[in-house]
């Protein structure tokens, strides 16, 4: 596993955005880990977190894009972090694009903000932790209408690898009707592989009563 993956997941603990226990989703399933990407909300962890964009984005898109687009709301702060640590970390220049929620119809009037997106441009779209997809969808249809640029690559902060309505997840579906990579900075395998065994703050965070959770959970929900 690389660097950055470890550093990603050190991060999230120290930031209390990874949580293990006991947790009802949304979905009503019962999880023994949360992720919560909103406890990411200061200067220091918003900066680190555009870093561990930037160098997944590095790790896997390599150099054929311009623009970072942030589905609003949430990916509006995470395409601004990442251009940033682009250029800091790496001397790449590139745009960032997010779209409004309601279409503004006086002065600079349209539904995109920032770079102004054409056919000849190659973006990226980041996002967090993708559920349904629903984001990721609606964003994908607003760059078709506006702009027919071409999405290269979905890059996120964390995979669940987790089985939506059917026995495929979210991701697995939109990658394969769209033919477009999603690249996540770690998945839950990798987070379980990293922390076996660790200690942090003199504690196991996956002693294995945890393990054995985990691993009940992913039997039961599991798409790959």
């Amino acid at each position: 596993m690389k660097d950055y993956k470890k550093e990603f997941i050190d991060f999230l603990l120290a930031n209390d955005a990874l949580k293990f226990g006991e947790f009802t989703l949304k979905s009503g399933r019962i999880s023994p880990y949360f992720l919560n990407t909103g406890m990411l909300h200061n200067g220091e962890a918003v900066l680190k977190l555009g870093r561990f964009y930037a160098a997944t984005i590095k790790d896997n898109v390599k150099e054929d894009y311009n623009v970072i687009f942030g589905p609003a709301y949430k990916g509006i702060p995470l395409a601004i972090t990442t251009i940033n640590a682009l250029y800091t970390d790496y001397k790449v220049n590139v745009f960032y694009s997010f779209n409004r929620k309601e279409a503004k119809d006086h002065g600079d009037k349209g539904v995109l903000v920032g770079k102004k997106l054409t056919e000849e441009d190659r973006v990226v779209l980041i996002d967090d932790v993708i559920t349904a997809g629903t984001a990721i969808r609606e964003s994908l249809r607003i760059i078709a209408e506006e702009s027919k640029a071409v999405v290269r690559a979905v890059v996120l902060s964390v995979d669940r690898m987790e089985k939506g309505r059917g026995e495929r997840s979210a991701i697995q579906e939109l990658s394969e009707s769209t033919g477009i990579k999603f690249f996540p900075i770690v998945n839950i395998l990798e987070i379980m592989e990293y922390l076996k065994g660790q200690e942090v703050t003199g504690k196991k965070v996956m002693d294995q009563k945890t393990l054995e959770k985990m691993l009940e959970y992913r039997n039961k929900y599991g798409a790959y």
